[in-house]
C-alpha cells in the first residue's frame, strides 16, 4: 500500500507533527488554522482496549486480536442513508476493473452525474448499483453503500475524487489495525471539516487560529472482507457547511497532498524540472540548500526573500519544515507610537502571498510542499536586484568565500569590477591623438613604466567593453604627458544629465599631486556623476583644448549647456575655442575649495570661518552675499587680503547670486556635500604608482553608482509622506524623485507663509509683489493667464529648475492646483533616464 505523505497547508505553511505530543496529533490545527491530517490510532486486544504510542503519522490505532472477522467490535452500525441523491451508472458484467469487486464492474458517464432520487443499497448488499468514472489515471469508483475497492489507498483516492467533484476535502480519521498481521481492518475517512477545533491554547496565541472545523458528520467507513478486498458499510454523505467552487477545489488540503504526491513521483520517474523554477516536489538536501536555490531563483525575477515560518522536531530541534516568503509579504503592525514618531519606517509589506514551503521527508531530504509563485506587487529590474536585502547577503557570501578560496585579502564587489586582467602585448586601438601631440618637452610626464602599465590596463578594459573610451597625448619626445578615459556607463549618465558640467581642476594647483582632472555632474536624484577623468601634467592652452575636444568627442560630439570651471585666462580661452555655445561660469565649488587652500591659516585658527565663509559663498540672494561678506571681512579681519579683494570683483563670474540666470542644476551646492572627491588626495602622491590610483578611482566611481541604484530602488519601494491630501503635493510626489520632491515641499511649505502685498494688471500679464509675513522686502512675479506662465524675481526655477515659494503662492492665488507641464523639468522626474 502507498503510503500519502502527512502534509496540510493553509496559505502554504505545512508542518510536520514529528515531535508533538500524542494529543496534539490526535485532533490538531495548524498556525493558520487549517486543520492537520492527523489520524487517530488506538490498539485492542481481545476487545478491551489499551491506547498505544501514537505512530509517525499520528495515527490512533485499533489493533484486533483476530483478524478474521471484525464482529469483536461493534463498529459504525450500518444504516440506510435517506435523503441521497445518487447518480444512475451503467452496470456492465464482463468488464473487470482493476481494484472493483467482480460483482459490482461499473463504469458510469460524466453525464449521468445528476439524475432522479433512488433508494440506496443497504450495507449487507453487494452494491447493486456501483459506479465508475474513467479518468486518466485509471478507473474510480464513486463511494456508495456496498462498493467494494481493491486496497484501502483506492479507497480513498476514490473518496477523495468524489469530494473533489463535490467541492470538500477529505482526512484519515480512523483505523483499526489486525495485531496478528497489522493490516487494516477497517478505516474511516471523514470531511476535513469533521469535529471541532481546540481552543486550550487560543488565549496564549498571538495570532489565534482560524477556525474551519464545524462538526460535519459526513464520512465513509470500510471493511476489510475474507477476500482481501474492502467494503464501504458506512456512508453518510449529508454535510453542514456550504462547498467550495471548482474554480478554489484544487486548494483543498487533500487535493493539494494528492498534487504533491503526483509531484513526487513525477521526478522520482525522472521527468525534466525547468532549470531553476521550483516546482512542487522538488527535493532539497537541506533547508540551507532550498533557501539558496529559491533566493537564486528570486534574484532572476526581482523580488526579495525572507525566512518567515519554522516548524522544528522536539525530539531532535532539527527543521521539519520552513517557509520562505516574499519580503513584501504581509502587513506591518500599527506603530503605537503613531505621530509622535519623528522618521516613520518605510513601508514595504503589501500582503504578497509568493512563497514556497518545504518539509522534510522520512530520507532526511527536503521538498517542496507548496510553491506560489504569483506576486501583487512589481518586481525590480535586473539593475536593481543587488540592492535587495537577500541578494545582497548571497553577494556577500560569494565575495567572502571567493577571497577565502584565493587565499587574498577580501575586496569589494566594485574593486573587482574595475580591476583590468589581460594579455600585455594588446594592440587592438590606438589610444594617440597625433593632431595634438605637444610642440615641446615637458618637465612633468608620467613615467615611462607607468605609462605602458595603464596603456595595457586601458586596452584591457577596451577588448572587454567595446565602448570603453581612452585617450593619450604626447610631448615631442613621445612622452605620455596626459590621458584621458570614460567607460559606457559615464557615456550613458552624460546622455542623461550632461546639460550642466563641472570641470574640476582642483588638484592642479598642489604641484605636490599628480595632476587630475574631473568632468562631473548630478542625476536626478542629486548624486554626483562622473562623466570622464584624466591626467593633465602639461597646463597649456593646447593641453586643454586637446582635454576637451576629447572629451565632447567621446561623449559623440554631444556638448554641455552650461560648464562651470576654475578661474584662468587658459581654461577660459580652451573653453571658448572648444565649447563656443556653451554658458561658461566659474564653479563657486572650486572658488570656495581654493579659498580654503589661500586662507589655510585662518582656517586653523578658526573653528567657525569655514562655515561663515561657506555661508557667504554660497548665499543665493544678492543682498544678503553683500551683507554676509562684509561681516566675514570685520569678523577676522581681512579686509587688507588681496586673494580675496580679487575674488570679489569677479563675483558676478562666481558668486550663486549674480548666476541665476544661467541653469546650473545646483551642481556646486551638490559638490559641497559629497566628501568622496575631497579623499582623492591621499592617493595622488606621486610615490604612488598611477594605476593604484587609476583603480581606486573606479572603486568610489562603482560606490557612486551602488548609491544611485539604492535612491531608485528606494524611490520605487516607497513613496514620501505629504503634510496632506493636496493635489499639487500628491502631483509632485508622483513626478519628481525624493530628494527633488523633498526640496518642492519645502517650497510649498514656505509659500503658505507668504502674503501677497500688491497687484498691478496690465493687458496680457498680472504683476504681484510677494513677501514673507511681517516683513518688507520681496519678489516680483510675473503671470501671464494664457500660458499659465510664472517668472519670479529671485530666478529659482532658471537656476535650478524648481519653481520657488514665490511662483507658488501666485498659482494658488490663480486658482492653478496643478504644477504646469513646462514647469517639470525632466531630468528631476522619476523617468529622468527613460
Amino acid at each position: 500500500m502507498t503510503e500519502v505523505p502527512k502534509f496540510s497547508y493553509d496559505a502554504g505553511v505545512a508542518l510536520d507533527l514529528e515531535g508533538t505530543s500524542p494529543s496534539q496529533q490526535v485532533s490538531s490545527s495548524n498556525k493558520d488554522g487549517m486543520d492537520i491530517d492527523s489520524e487517530s490510532t488506538y490498539s485492542f486486544l481481545n476487545a478491551s482496549s489499551d491506547i498505544n504510542s501514537v505512530d509517525s503519522e499520528g495515527e490512533t490505532e485499533f489493533t484486533c486480536h483476530n483478524d478474521s472477522s471484525i464482529d469483536h467490535i461493534e463498529f459504525n452500525k450500518c444504516t440506510e442513508h435517506e435523503g441521497r441523491s445518487p447518480k444512475t451508472c451503467t452496470i456492465d458484467k464482463n468488464d473487470h476493473s482493476p481494484g472493483v469487486s467482480n460483482d459490482n464492474q461499473v463504469e458510469t458517464d460524466a453525464e449521468d452525474k445528476h439524475m432522479p432520487e433512488t433508494p440506496e443499497a443497504p450495507c449487507s448488499a453487494s452494491s447493486g448499483s456501483i459506479q465508475g468514472i474513467n479518468d486518466e489515471g485509471g478507473v474510480y469508483i464513486v463511494p456508495n453503500l456496498g462498493v467494494e475497492f481493491h486496497s484501502e489507498d483506492h479507497a480513498y483516492k476514490c473518496y477523495n475524487k468524489y469530494a473533489l467533484m463535490e467541492g470538500f476535502s477529505i482526512r484519515k480519521d480512523f483505523i483499526n489495525r489486525s495485531k496478528v498481521t497489522g493490516l487494516v481492518v477497517s478505516r474511516r475517512y471523514t470531511c476535513h471539516r469533521q469535529g471541532y477545533g481546540s481552543t486550550k491554547h487560543d488565549l496564549n496565541m498571538n495570532k489565534p487560529r482560524k477556525e474551519t472545523r464545524t462538526g460535519c458528520l459526513a464520512h465513509m467507513t470500510i471493511t476489510r472482507q475474507p477476500n482481501g478486498k474492502y467494503r464501504v458499510i458506512h456512508f453518510e454523505t449529508s454535510h453542514n457547511h456550504i462547498f467550495v467552487t471548482p474554480l478554489t477545489a484544487h486548494l483543498l488540503p487533500s487535493q493539494k497532498r494528492i498534487s504533491f504526491v503526483e509531484a513526487v513521483e513525477a521526478e522520482s520517474a525522472g521527468n525534466p524540472v525547468p532549470y531553476g523554477v521550483p516546482k512542487l516536489g522538488m527535493g532539497f538536501d537541506s533547508e540551507d540548500h532550498a533557501y539558496e536555490f529559491y533566493n537564486s531563483y528570486a534574484g532572476r525575477m526581482g523580488f526579495s526573500v525572507r525566512k518567515d515560518y519554522v516548524n522544528r522536531s522536539k525530539i531532535d530541534g532539527t527543521v521539519a519544515s520552513r517557509r520562505y516568503t516574499c519580503f513584501r509579504e504581509g502587513y506591518r503592525q500599527k506603530d503605537k507610537r503613531g505621530f509622535k514618531v519623528k522618521r516613520p519606517r518605510k513601508e514595504t509589506r503589501v500582503g504578497c502571498m509568493a512563497q514556497l514551503v518545504i518539509s522534510r521527508q522520512a530520507d532526511g531530504r527536503y521538498r517542496a510542499t507548496h510553491f506560489e509563485e504569483h506576486h501583487n506587487h512589481e518586481l525590480v529590474s535586473a539593475c536593481k536586484v543587488r540592492m535587495l536585502r537577500s541578494q545582497k547577503r548571497a553577494s556577500q557570501t560569494l565575495e567572502h568565500s571567493a577571497s577565502e578560496c584565493s587565499g587574498m585579502q577580501p575586496k569589494s564587489l566594485t574593486e573587482l569590477l574595475v580591476t583590468g586582467v589581460g594579455p600585455p602585448d594588446i594592440s587592438s586601438c590606438d589610444p594617440l591623438d597625433h593632431e595634438m601631440i605637444l610642440t615641446s618637452k615637458h618637465a612633468r610626464y608620467v613615467k615611462q613604466e607607468e605609462a605602458e602599465s595603464i596603456q595595457r590596463y586601458f586596452q584591457t578594459k577596451k577588448l572587454k567593453e567595446p565602448s570603453f573610451s581612452f585617450s593619450m597625448q604626447l610631448d615631442v619626445e613621445e612622452q605620455m604627458i596626459n590621458f584621458f578615459w570614460a567607460d559606457e556607463k559615464m557615456m550613458v549618465d552624460y546622455g542623461d544629465f550632461g546639460d550642466v558640467v563641472c570641470f574640476d581642476t582642483t588638484y592642479c594647483l598642489n604641484r605636490d599631486q599628480r595632476p587630475l582632472v574631473l568632468f562631473l555632474g548630478t542625476n536626478n536624484n542629486r548624486q554626483v556623476l562622473v562623466f570622464g577623468a584624466g591626467f593633465l601634467y602639461d597646463d597649456t592652452v593646447q593641453s586643454f583644448k586637446w582635454l576637451f575636444r576629447t572629451f565632447i568627442k567621446s561623449m559623440s560630439g554631444r556638448k554641455p549647456k552650461t560648464i562651470l570651471t576654475d578661474q584662468g585666462s587658459v581654461i577660459s580661452e580652451a573653453v571658448v575655442s572648444e565649447l563656443p555655445d556653451s554658458h561658461h561660469r566659474l564653479c563657486t565649488w572650486q572658488v570656495y575649495q581654493n579659498a580654503l587652500k589661500q586662507l589655510s591659516e585662518v582656517v586653523a585658527n578658526s573653528d567657525s570661518f569655514a562655515s561663515d565663509l561657506c555661508g557667504c559663498f554660497f548665499n543665493p540672494d544678492k543682498e544678503d552675499f553683500i551683507s554676509s561678506w562684509k561681516g566675514l571681512l570685520d569678523t577676522y579681519g581681512l579686509w587688507e587680503n588681496e586673494w580675496l579683494h580679487r575674488k570679489f570683483e569677479l563675483r558676478e563670474k562666481w558668486a550663486l547670486s549674480y548666476g541665476k540666470h544661467v541653469f546650473s542644476a545646483d551642481i556646486e551646492t551638490v559638490l559641497l556635500s559629497e566628501d568622496s572627491i575631497t579623499s582623492f588626495r591621499k592617493y595622488l602622491k606621486p610615490e604612488s604608482h598611477i594605476l593604484q590610483y587609476v583603480k581606486h578611482f573606479g572603486k568610489v566611481v562603482n560606490d557612486w553608482r551602488y548609491k544611485e541604484l539604492e535612491a531608485n530602488y528606494d524611490m520605487g519601494q516607497q513613496l514620501p509622506k505629504l503634510m496632506g491630501d493636496i493635489i499639487m503635493l500628491t502631483q509632485a510626489r508622483d513626478l519628481y524623485t525624493p530628494m527633488i520632491f523633498e526640496i518642492f515641499h519645502r517650497e510649498y511649505e514656505n509659500f503658505l507663509n507668504l502674503v501677497i502685498n500688491q497687484c498691478v494688471d496690465s493687458v496680457s500679464s498680472v504683476e504681484y509683489r510677494v513677501c514673507s509675513y511681517g516683513h518688507v522686502r520681496g519678489y516680483e512675479v510675473l503671470y501671464t493667464a494664457e500660458y499659465d506662465s510664472v517668472v519670479c524675481s529671485c530666478m529659482k526655477f532658471q537656476s535650478v529648475g524648481i519653481l520657488c515659494s514665490h511662483a507658488l503662492k501666485v498659482l494658488d492665488c490663480r486658482n492653478v492646483k496643478i504644477v504646469p507641464s513646462q514647469y517639470v523639468l525632466k531630468r528631476w522626474t522619476r523617468d529622468a533616464r527613460a
